[in-house]
């Protein structure tokens, strides 16, 4: 018998609304099949793309839909039958709505796993049942600890390959439980599939009886979100509203974090003026409280300088301004980023100046145990990390900046909003690297 690692509980499947997912794993394990799979049995395709997709498999001589060409939507996907970037994919069953982010497999393309995970609640990642956790596994399972999704599914597919056995499944899932444990993920599970004939995928399989768990779409239904983790009120002010002749000053913008309500004490930074919220705009009616996620226009009961870029938090949990930053980062451009480039530090609706000051190492995220000179089964200590003073494309490293003027930056473990940033390169305009402040895997301390 065989159940999953992390099932969700009774309680947990009274939970619904809204889930965003990142989906990953290596080149032909089958994730573009199984998103497919996942949205033609939940009758999430229209009519006329389904056509196309069987119009498509005929002229490749196929004698049923290949429903991996669902997802890949871009004419050079479908060309080279890879995907190469990151397609948002919605769709909705009668207990919940689903955002997916489908992620390219190639390592080249590891940047866009960052960015589809980025936002993820849960990580999906696929490993061919024949082959077991392979370097893109754990490449991709280390970038999601990385990020700190809160929870990390393993999707063993291609079960029918290997005649649904329940030992290879059981090998696999602890060879999973025991990476994820050393990586510091508190919530991981595993469940087996066979996404090109449907075995547990949306409809439970005869072939996977042995298997105690839920179907993939049964377990996305009943997760739970990770809600309750979110920390005080944080508001980046985006724009500041005027009129005039109605005596209205309100400050735009979308709740980063937490919550604010009508008559919260609160401060605005980096000016450390104080007031209290008067009262709160939702799309054009007046509410009461604003959660994270919703766009709002807060109106304060004092008139002050308030412009884009501040940042509006309880007077009582308010964030410290810095100015050294040391950060994770993923470098994302084919510029490498190297020790004194000058570069812009975008943090919520705040840009300036900064410096790199220091690169100090690199991490081998494809097999960061040997790379510490760990033992499978043990914990992460990198202290003895590579160092180097450049990072290329798809590079994880510890960085030191400095920048120009305060942010309100928190360290990335407590809030994946307010600890998160991004360098430009000030000439071009171009995204540099994706930043998380502090040490998200503790492979730094």
């Amino acid at each position: 018998m065989t159940v999953l690692l992390d099932a969700p509980t009774a309680k947990d499947t009274q939970v619904a609304g809204l889930l965003r997912l990142a989906t990953a794993g290596s080149v032909d394990d089958g994730k573009s099949t199984l998103v497919g799979r996942l949205l033609y049995d939940t009758k999430s395709v229209l009519a006329d793309q389904f056509e196309a997709v069987e119009r498509t498999s005929r002229d490749r001589g196929l004698e049923q839909a290949d429903l991996a060409l669902l997802t890949d939507g871009l004419r050079s996907e479908r060309e080279q039958g890879i995907t190469i970037d990151v397609a948002y994919r919605y769709f909705a069953t009668p207990r919940r709505r689903f955002i997916l982010a489908d992620t390219p497999g190639h390592v080249q393309y590891t940047r866009n796993m960052v960015t589809g995970a980025s936002t993820a609640e849960l990580a999906v990642i696929l490993v061919d049942a024949r082959k077991g956790l392979a370097e893109q596994t754990r490449r991709h399972t280390a970038v999601s600890a990385l990020l700190r999704v809160p929870r990390v599914l393993l999707a063993v597919n291609k079960m029918d390959l290997v005649d649904f056995d329940e030992d290879r499944f059981a090998q696999i899932e602890a060879d999973f439980a025991a990476y994820a444990t050393a990586l510091g993920i508190e919530h991981y599970a595993a469940l087996p599939v066979s996404a090109l004939r449907g075995d547990n995928v949306v409809e439970p399989s005869a072939d996977l009886a042995w298997f105690e768990g839920p179907t993939l779409l049964e377990y996305l239904e009943n997760v739970p979100v990770e809600a309750e983790r979110r920390p005080a009120g944080r508001f980046p002010v985006q724009y500041v509203i005027r009129h005039q002749s109605a005596d209205y000053r309100g400050y735009a913008g979308t709740i980063a974090s937490g919550h604010l309500e009508v008559g919260d004490p609160i401060v605005v930074l980096p000016s450390g003026q104080r007031s209290t919220i008067a009262g709160i705009d939702l799309l054009g009616r007046s509410a009461d409280r604003a959660t994270a996620g919703q766009a709002a226009t807060l109106l304060l009961a004092d008139e002050l300088d308030v412009s884009r870029g501040d940042l509006i938090a309880p007077a009582g949990a308010a964030p410290t301004a810095v100015q050294d930053v040391v950060a994770t980062v993923c470098h994302l451009s084919e510029k490498p980023l190297a020790v004194g480039d000058r570069v812009l530090l975008k943090h919520t609706t705040r840009t300036v100046k900064a410096i790199v000051k220091e690169i100090s190492a690199k991490l081998d995220i494809s097999d960061p145990l040997a790379a510490s000179g760990a033992d499978s089964g043990d914990e992460f200590d990198w202290d003895d990390a590579p160092a180097t003073h450049t990072l290329n494309a798809n590079d994880i490293g510890r960085v030191v900046l400095r920048t120009a003027s305060p942010i309100l930056l928190e360290p990335y473990a407590a809030d994946r909003e307010t600890g998160s940033f991004l360098l430009i390169d000030p000439a071009s305009g171009d995204t540099l690297t994706a930043g998380m402040s502090g040490d998200p895997l503790g492979v730094f301390s």
